[in-house]
């Protein structure tokens, strides 16, 4: 019996090794089995499953995290009130320019007035009816410059960051003045006189000397087609007087040290004008339809540093 019971022992410690070899048959099996299922876990978890219990914190989830560090769906209050004062200026800023815009409509028709009535000095038409039908419309020029002043002085200290929206109008307004002036009297119209013209306050709204001088660049570009159509129209005298203005403004330009920009191209344009004019004087000088005291003013139009042909027509 002792011997059977032993047999039966010793079979099942025997298949119990083949099934698993590093099972020690003399362990107290009922002991060691309550840990059993601690090492069986430890020893077959996946790596990715230690990790992710590793990186989990108790008590403590996803969502209390980003609470604590600000989060999406709350921004700072500074941020917000400083984009709101950005929001807010801009909002005044394009009123502003809106306002700015619907004057500067004016000034640039107004102007196109002004321009087709001097045309018809190139007509032959008698100067005082060309001007006094433009000089009207200096008195409306003069209102919708004093309301851009008004404009202007609800952002006080920021005329340069508006001034580019009527800069172009300014230029072709004072080139219409210079010209006009220069019809009347034979001078160039003078900065300051511009300002008054358009009753501007140099303090807080004035004429920029920039948009001044461009203007009076423009004017010469008028100066040989007039020149050219007056002396088809028999006043041969035009071109010494026209040949002596522009010489003289020539030679104040080349007191100023200009940059490389629009300006200094305007002005190198100012000396193609005026080798027009000394073209057309010197041709009606050949043909003997001035006096013969006008060489002194004919020597004084060469521009210094430039070469001239005369060409003999006819």
């Amino acid at each position: 019996m002792k011997s059977a019971f032993r047999n039966a022992y010793l079979f099942t410690v025997s298949l119990s090794r083949s099934l698993n070899p590093n099972t020690n048959p003399y362990l107290n099996l009922s002991s060691f089995s309550h840990k059993l299922p601690l090492l069986s876990t430890t020893t077959y978890l996946s790596p990715p499953l230690l990790i992710s219990r590793h990186r989990k914190v108790p008590g403590r989830s996803f969502s209390t995290t980003l609470s604590m560090s600000g989060g999406a769906d709350s921004p700072s209050p500074s941020l917000d009130k400083q984009f709101e004062e950005f929001r807010s200026k801009l909002e005044e800023s394009g009123s502003l320019r809106e306002k700015i815009r619907a004057v500067v409509l004016e000034i640039e028709s107004t102007t196109r007035l002004m321009h087709s009535g001097l045309l018809l000095v190139h007509q032959s038409r008698p100067v005082p009816e060309v001007l006094e039908k433009a000089k009207a419309q200096i008195g409306v020029l003069q209102g919708f410059y004093n309301r851009l002043a008004e404009i202007t002085r609800e952002c006080p200290g920021q005329y340069y960051r508006y001034h580019g929206d009527w800069k172009s109008e300014t230029q072709t307004v004072v080139s219409l003045l210079t010209f006009m002036h220069w019809l009347e009297t034979g001078n160039l119209l003078m900065h300051s006189e511009a300002e008054e013209k358009l009753g501007l306050n140099s303090l807080e709204f004035g004429l920029d000397i920039e948009d001044y001088l461009i203007g009076v660049c423009f004017m010469s570009n008028e100066m040989p087609r007039y020149v050219v159509n007056q002396v088809t129209s028999g006043d041969y005298d035009c071109p010494r007087k026209v040949l002596k203005f522009l010489t003289d403004l020539h030679a104040a330009f080349r007191m100023l040290n200009l940059r490389n920009d629009f300006l200094r191209k305007k002005f190198d344009g100012m000396k193609y004008d005026l080798r027009r004019v000394e073209e057309v004087y010197y041709d009606v000088k050949i043909r003997g339809l001035t006096g013969t005291g006008d060489s002194k003013d004919a020597n004084q139009g060469v521009v210094e540093g430039e070469d001239y042909d005369v060409k003999i027509v006819g």
